[in-house]
């Protein structure tokens, strides 16, 4: 026992880089924004194999953004904490909160994956309704890039010390010096390594043109990347009070929408008699 202690990591890493001129710089918000530039380098590839011009491939950057963001942000402020946020409305966009009735700037403090995901789908279908550009084409190539962001983001979750996993004593548990002392599992880690092997099986798949009919990747990304979020809560600490006594938590709750769309997606998309 002794020796799988020894074995165990000490994670006491600070969330901030540092500051300049006056703006604190956090590994989480780097982190993230690198994430989204790496998505986009792999997306440009695939528009201009496809001959897709720079003009839309620029308006698409930014639907995908806004949606993301403003998915993200108001699912977690719905979601995980309605009270404070319906009584404190104007901080669901805002980056500030009232501390002992003062405004402070806190950032975006909360980003919740599933409204992420919704919203990206709405902003590929207003992308598409305004280009007039196939919508599975378009969810598929955004379906090949996005575990590669999610991977950065739960990084950047980890720099944070936060979403952390159920204790455990596994040698390679991670004890968060920022929450307790008890050695947890690296939740944030798991999933990260899972997103980065999903885009890299998807992205080798697209490069050798596996034959797949248009809607393949959204539908088997959307299936793959929540069948796994479901199973991982099992080793992830509650991130709400109210989620104690759930038979499901929040977030598996969240997952199984998401389920049963990546298989109707498929089974739709992928048919036999299905044209292209």
């Amino acid at each position: 026992m002794e020796n799988l202690m020894l074995l165990q990591i000490v994670w006491s890493v600070k969330p901030e880089i540092g500051t300049f001129l006056g703006i604190t710089f956090r590994w989480y918000g780097i982190l993230f924004a690198l994430g989204l530039c790496c998505s986009g380098i792999f997306l440009y590839k695939i528009f201009k194999q496809q001959g897709i011009s720079q003009d839309n491939y620029e308006k698409l950057l930014v639907y995908v953004f806004l949606g993301i963001f403003l998915g993200a942000r108001i699912a977690h402020c719905l979601f995980y904490e309605p009270t404070y946020y319906l009584a404190h409305w104007w901080e669901i966009l805002l980056p500030i909160s009232t501390i002992k009735g003062k405004i402070v700037f806190v950032g975006y403090q909360g980003l919740a994956s599933h409204g992420g995901g919704a919203g990206l789908i709405c902003a590929v279908l207003l992308y598409c309704w305004h280009t007039r550009q196939k919508i599975w084409q378009t969810m598929d190539h955004l379906a090949i890039v996005t575990p590669l962001a999610g991977a950065f983001i739960r990084l950047g979750n980890l720099m944070n010390s936060e979403i952390v996993g159920a204790p455990s004593n596994v040698p390679w548990a991670f004890v968060f010096t920022a929450c307790d002392a008890q050695p947890r599992h690296p939740a944030q880690l798991y999933e990260a390594l899972f997103y980065f092997a999903l885009f890299v099986a998807m992205w080798l798949m697209y490069k050798k043109k596996i034959r797949v009919k248009d809607g393949f990747y959204v539908g088997f990304a959307m299936l793959a990347i929540c069948l796994f979020r479901f199973f991982i809560e099992y080793v992830k600490e509650v991130q709400v009070p109210f989620e104690e006594n759930m038979t499901l938590d929040m977030g598996q709750w969240l997952s199984i929408p998401y389920i049963v769309a990546g298989i109707m997606i498929l089974w739709i998309t992928q048919r036999k008699n299905n044209i292209k």
